[in-house]
Protein backbone atom coordinates (compact mmCIF):
# COMPACT_ATOMS: atom_id res chain seq x y z
CA UNK A 1 0.00 0.00 0.00
CA UNK A 2 0.99 3.41 -0.45
CA UNK A 3 -0.25 6.85 -0.27
CA UNK A 4 -0.77 8.75 -3.03
CA UNK A 5 0.23 12.03 -4.03
CA UNK A 6 -3.48 12.81 -4.20
CA UNK A 7 -3.52 12.00 -0.52
CA UNK A 8 -0.25 13.57 0.54
CA UNK A 9 -1.33 16.86 -1.49
CA UNK A 10 -4.76 16.56 0.18
CA UNK A 11 -3.02 16.41 3.78
CA UNK A 12 -0.85 19.67 2.85
CA UNK A 13 -3.25 21.30 1.52
CA UNK A 14 -5.46 21.43 4.87
CA UNK A 15 -2.45 21.81 6.65
CA UNK A 16 -2.63 24.94 4.61
CA UNK A 17 -5.81 26.26 5.88
CA UNK A 18 -5.31 25.00 9.02
CA UNK A 19 -2.30 27.36 9.49
CA UNK A 20 -4.01 30.26 7.47
CA UNK A 21 -7.05 30.65 9.78
CA UNK A 22 -8.87 27.31 10.26
CA UNK A 23 -12.77 27.34 9.56
CA UNK A 24 -12.95 31.29 10.18
CA UNK A 25 -10.98 32.45 7.00
CA UNK A 26 -11.75 31.30 3.58
CA UNK A 27 -8.78 30.28 1.19
CA UNK A 28 -8.49 30.39 -2.27
CA UNK A 29 -7.57 27.33 -3.95
CA UNK A 30 -4.80 29.34 -6.07
CA UNK A 31 -3.08 30.65 -2.73
CA UNK A 32 -3.16 26.91 -1.53
CA UNK A 33 -1.79 25.84 -5.01
CA UNK A 34 1.00 28.44 -5.06
CA UNK A 35 2.18 27.93 -1.66
CA UNK A 36 2.47 24.36 -1.52
CA UNK A 37 3.52 24.01 -4.90
CA UNK A 38 0.63 21.33 -5.75
CA UNK A 39 -0.82 21.63 -9.50
CA UNK A 40 -3.97 23.62 -9.24
CA UNK A 41 -6.39 21.39 -11.18
CA UNK A 42 -5.02 18.41 -9.37
CA UNK A 43 -5.60 19.94 -5.65
CA UNK A 44 -9.30 21.04 -7.20
CA UNK A 45 -10.61 17.74 -7.83
CA UNK A 46 -8.44 16.77 -4.08
CA UNK A 47 -10.64 19.31 -2.99
CA UNK A 48 -14.00 18.19 -4.10
CA UNK A 49 -13.26 14.96 -2.38
CA UNK A 50 -12.75 16.29 0.59
CA UNK A 51 -16.19 18.79 0.37
CA UNK A 52 -18.11 15.55 -0.35
CA UNK A 53 -16.58 14.26 3.01
CA UNK A 54 -17.16 17.24 5.12
CA UNK A 55 -13.61 18.08 5.62
CA UNK A 56 -13.67 20.89 3.76
CA UNK A 57 -16.36 23.89 2.75
CA UNK A 58 -16.56 25.50 -0.29
CA UNK A 59 -18.44 29.17 -1.16
CA UNK A 60 -18.53 30.74 -4.45
CA UNK A 61 -17.86 34.03 -5.38
CA UNK A 62 -16.16 37.22 -4.24
CA UNK A 63 -14.85 36.09 -0.86
CA UNK A 64 -15.52 32.72 -1.80
CA UNK A 65 -13.04 29.65 -1.65
CA UNK A 66 -12.09 27.00 1.21
CA UNK A 67 -11.93 26.42 4.57
CA UNK A 68 -12.12 23.86 7.07
CA UNK A 69 -15.35 22.23 8.27
CA UNK A 70 -13.97 21.11 11.86
CA UNK A 71 -10.99 22.73 13.78
CA UNK A 72 -7.15 20.96 13.68
CA UNK A 73 -7.80 18.80 16.43
CA UNK A 74 -10.95 17.48 15.49
CA UNK A 75 -9.43 16.26 12.23
CA UNK A 76 -7.38 12.93 11.57
CA UNK A 77 -5.00 12.45 9.20
CA UNK A 78 -7.07 8.83 8.61
CA UNK A 79 -9.78 10.74 7.32
CA UNK A 80 -8.28 12.90 4.90
CA UNK A 81 -6.88 10.25 3.37
CA UNK A 82 -9.84 7.82 3.42
CA UNK A 83 -11.46 10.59 1.71
CA UNK A 84 -9.38 10.80 -1.12
CA UNK A 85 -7.67 7.23 -1.36
CA UNK A 86 -10.68 5.15 -0.02
CA UNK A 87 -10.54 2.41 2.89
CA UNK A 88 -7.15 1.47 3.94
CA UNK A 89 -6.36 -1.68 2.77
CA UNK A 90 -2.78 -3.31 3.14
CA UNK A 91 -3.89 -6.78 1.42
CA UNK A 92 -7.31 -7.64 -0.77
CA UNK A 93 -8.01 -9.73 1.82
CA UNK A 94 -8.94 -6.69 3.20
CA UNK A 95 -10.38 -5.07 1.15
CA UNK A 96 -14.89 -4.68 1.24
CA UNK A 97 -15.64 -7.49 -0.25
CA UNK A 98 -13.04 -9.52 0.52
CA UNK A 99 -11.02 -10.94 -2.81
CA UNK A 100 -8.81 -13.99 -1.17
CA UNK A 101 -8.38 -17.10 -2.53
CA UNK A 102 -8.42 -18.54 1.36
CA UNK A 103 -10.87 -16.75 2.35
CA UNK A 104 -11.15 -19.42 4.98
CA UNK A 105 -8.70 -17.12 6.82
CA UNK A 106 -4.54 -18.16 6.45
CA UNK A 107 -1.68 -16.30 8.46
CA UNK A 108 -0.79 -13.74 6.12
CA UNK A 109 -4.29 -12.66 6.53
CA UNK A 110 -3.89 -12.06 10.21
CA UNK A 111 -0.94 -10.40 9.90
CA UNK A 112 -2.10 -8.07 7.37
CA UNK A 113 -4.94 -7.02 9.93
CA UNK A 114 -3.02 -6.64 12.95
CA UNK A 115 -0.45 -4.39 10.65
CA UNK A 116 -3.78 -2.31 9.02
CA UNK A 117 -4.87 -1.91 12.02
CA UNK A 118 -1.78 -0.21 13.26
CA UNK A 119 -1.58 1.97 10.55
CA UNK A 120 -5.06 3.03 10.65
CA UNK A 121 -4.20 3.64 14.73
CA UNK A 122 -1.45 6.04 14.00
CA UNK A 123 -3.62 7.77 10.90
CA UNK A 124 -6.34 7.89 13.49
CA UNK A 125 -4.65 9.48 16.51
CA UNK A 126 -3.29 12.18 14.48
CA UNK A 127 -5.21 15.08 14.06
CA UNK A 128 -3.69 17.83 12.04
CA UNK A 129 -2.87 19.96 15.03
CA UNK A 130 -0.39 17.22 16.04
CA UNK A 131 1.43 17.87 12.58
CA UNK A 132 1.18 21.85 12.92
CA UNK A 133 3.06 21.40 16.69
CA UNK A 134 6.14 23.27 16.74
CA UNK A 135 8.65 20.67 17.31
CA UNK A 136 6.46 17.86 15.17
CA UNK A 137 8.85 15.19 14.27
CA UNK A 138 10.24 15.77 10.69
CA UNK A 139 11.06 12.93 8.17
CA UNK A 140 14.32 11.73 6.89
CA UNK A 141 13.51 13.25 3.14
CA UNK A 142 12.89 16.56 4.83
CA UNK A 143 16.11 17.06 6.64
CA UNK A 144 17.96 16.81 3.34
CA UNK A 145 19.06 20.49 3.93
CA UNK A 146 21.23 19.08 6.37
CA UNK A 147 23.63 16.56 4.65
CA UNK A 148 25.77 15.62 7.46
CA UNK A 149 22.56 14.78 9.78
CA UNK A 150 21.19 12.46 6.76
CA UNK A 151 24.57 10.74 6.27
CA UNK A 152 24.33 10.44 10.40
CA UNK A 153 20.93 9.16 10.09
CA UNK A 154 21.77 6.53 7.13
CA UNK A 155 24.87 5.15 8.46
CA UNK A 156 24.38 1.53 9.70
CA UNK A 157 26.58 0.27 12.80
CA UNK A 158 29.32 -2.21 11.93
CA UNK A 159 28.53 -5.76 12.95
CA UNK A 160 31.78 -6.91 15.32
CA UNK A 161 33.88 -9.81 15.51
Amino acid sequence: MQITRAGEYGVLGLLHLARTGGPERMVMIDEVSQSEGIPKSFLAKIFQDLVKAGIVRSFRGSGGGFCLAKTPEETTVLEVIEAIEGKIALQRCLQEPPECDHIEGCALCSLFERAQDRVRDVFGTTTLADLLKPGAPVGLAHRRTNPVSVRKAAVLPQPTT
